[in-house]
């Protein structure tokens, strides 16, 4: 029962946070991050587009990343569980690299900056070889990369979760932004390394 429940809370944030992104075409430009950016960069046709291209792309890969790791799924629904992939990774590649790019703008200076930007590079490096591995039938290795992508992409939801508290912690939001920077995908990894591991143990 505590893991059937744990399961249904990871799959509610992922959906729910996946589906945040559409918020942005529904409410001004004030709305979330983007009240915390300068007019100049909100200008900015290229920032512009890295930044919707991130948080679509995001979205649809936190959308569809938690079915892949339903086992029974997996081998009911072989063919879906390799298309879901594959619209996965296409959108890790676009937004983790848009991510990146984004990120050297990130409010919070330096700090915050290297944290989203070392989030971005690692989420599309655990991709790649994901891919890499499932290319080589290497299945074990495949799975492993996997759960520490999608560690990487949940850091969408714990950022959401971390930020309310540390701003209530600080009473100021760029102290905040610049911790969770970090916060939102470190402890995700770790997790995901824990957790591979006792389940090799």
């Amino acid at each position: 029962m505590p893991q059937r429940f744990l399961f249904f809370l990871f799959a509610f944030f992922a959906i729910v946070i996946g589906l945040y992104p559409g918020l942005y075409f529904m409410l001004d430009r004030e709305f979330g991050l983007l009240s915390t950016k300068d007019e100049a960069l909100l200008q900015d046709i290229a920032w512009k587009i890295g930044f919707y291209t991130h948080i679509i792309g995001g979205g649809l890969a936190l959308l569809i990343g938690w079915t892949q790791f339903k086992a029974s799924w997996r081998a009911q629904y072989p063919r879906a569980h390799r298309r879901t992939g594959k619209l996965y990774l296409l959108s890790v590649l676009l937004s983790g690299s848009a991510g990146v790019y984004i990120g050297f703008s990130a409010t919070g200076g330096p700090l915050a900056a290297s944290g989203f930007i070392s989030l971005g590079l690692i989420w599309l490096y655990t991709s790649l070889q994901a891919y890499r591995f499932i290319r080589r039938q290497d299945i074990e290795r495949h799975r492993r990369m996997m759960i520490y992508s999608y560690a990487a992409c949940f850091a969408a939801v714990t950022l959401r979760l971390w930020l309310p508290l540390l701003v209530a912690v600080f009473q100021d939001f760029i102290p905040a932004y610049r911790i969770v920077a970090w916060l939102c995908w470190v402890p995700n990894l770790l997790v995901a390394h824990v957790g591979w591991v006792a389940r090799r143990n």
